[in-house]
């Protein structure tokens, strides 16, 4: 039978089960209440600037926050039987996060994903941004918001509690126009919810496309490959790559290709099919063009399982894309919070985002952000067992 995330709860609850500890270091024990986010300090950057980690609980979830790049370092949920584990990738130590990280974890910006060779015009002014991905600006550039120390601000609010995170990004930083004021607020809501609240403002005509990139495992981080995990996104078309993954501009069906996600199915299944863009991503590294389009609300766009463990994870945004990344470029080189090494495919992120390249791409949606305009986004995060 397949339970929902209050009667895992309620059920763990009721049995009155200790706490015990995990393969992966977690704990399983019954607390689902709702507590004031815990601040405390994680590290220091080089520079000697403190970078704290806020802890924070509601409805069964569990999660910690950076304050460098917005980072969730651990998000913890319950199994089947109510037994908890952490189901992002991440690192113990900030210094790993600064030498090495993949944007575990982070908030990403000013502009998630790929900018052709870094350039795009806007009004008739051409502007190069920073390249760090081959000839191409990725995420924002080699100082995305990522690697930025946020302002951060807890709260609780009824039967919410989180964080609201600050960051401004001034006038040609990284390359971008306009000095852009950016609020983005995590709430975990009273159901377990993750919910992100993205804003911004701009004093010159600029392009924006934030983001989160959450590396996903619902069988526990460390725990091996999500080759097993079903996944389902509710798109019919996806936008091809260049051999530099840089959009085509074409919005090609998915039907009767690997990338056809409509009905649920192990992420591996179609992964090593001898399909030219699937060679050119070493899996999926791709933006799935949504049915829904952009809405006023957010409504569901993928699920994810795992028939291990029984958890899920729905997703509903407002955006138009969604990115879907399959762990192609984790190399054994990176030691998790867990003590175990990741290698390809032992995480997932599924990046709510407009398109990439959207700058250079007339057709596309566009990301420009005018002074005088906000900018805003939603992205919810559903799980359960």
């Amino acid at each position: 039978m397949e339970l929902n995330r209050r009667t895992v709860i309620a059920g763990a609850a009721a049995a009155g089960a200790a706490a015990t500890t995990t393969a992966f270091g977690g704990t399983a024990h019954a607390s689902s209440g709702r507590g004031k986010p815990v601040k405390s300090l994680f590290g220091r950057l080089a520079d000697g600037t403190k970078v704290h980690r806020w802890s924070l609980e509601n409805g069964g979830t569990r999660m910690k926050v950076l304050s460098y790049g917005g980072i969730v370092q651990s998000l913890e949920i319950p199994d089947r039987r109510g037994r908890y584990t952490n189901v992002s990738l991440g690192f113990n130590t900030i210094e790993e996060y600064v030498a090495s990280s993949p944007y575990f974890g982070a908030l990403i910006g000013r502009y998630g994903n790929r900018v052709d060779q870094g350039r795009f015009t806007l009004d008739g002014t051409p502007y190069q941004l920073s390249v760090n991905d081959g000839e191409n600006s990725l995420h924002g550039g080699a100082q995305g918001f990522d690697k930025r120390v946020w302002d951060v601000e807890p709260f609780t609010r009824g039967s919410d509690v989180g964080l609201r995170l600050y960051y401004t990004s001034v006038d040609g930083e990284m390359g971008y126009p306009g000095t852009l004021r950016t609020k983005v607020t995590y709430t975990l809501t009273r159901d377990g919810d993750w919910r992100v609240d993205y804003e911004a403002t701009t004093d010159k005509a600029t392009v924006v496309n934030l983001t989160s990139h959450v590396y996903w495992n619902l069988a526990g981080e460390g725990s091996g490959s999500i080759h097993d995990h079903e996944l389902s996104i509710a798109a019919s078309r996806y936008t091809p790559v260049d051999s530099g993954l840089i959009p085509t501009g074409e919005l090609a069906r998915v039907a009767g290709t690997p990338f056809d996600f409509r009905r649920a199915k192990p992420v591996g299944r179609d992964i090593r099919t001898a399909h030219q863009q699937v060679l050119y991503g070493q899996g999926f590294d791709h933006n799935w063009v949504l049915d829904k389009g952009i809405t006023r609300r957010p409504e569901q766009v993928a699920v994810l399982r795992d028939p291990s463990s029984g958890r899920t994870l729905r997703i509903a945004t407002n955006e138009p894309g969604l990115q879907f990344y399959s762990g192609n470029f984790l190399d054994g080189t990176l030691v998790g919070t867990g003590g175990r090494v990741y290698r390809q495919g032992d995480g997932l992120c599924l990046e709510t985002q407009h398109f990439p390249d959207a700058p250079n791409q007339p057709s596309f949606p566009s990301t420009v952000l005018r002074p005088g305009q906000t900018y805003r986004t939603t992205t919810v995060h559903s799980f359960g067992a």
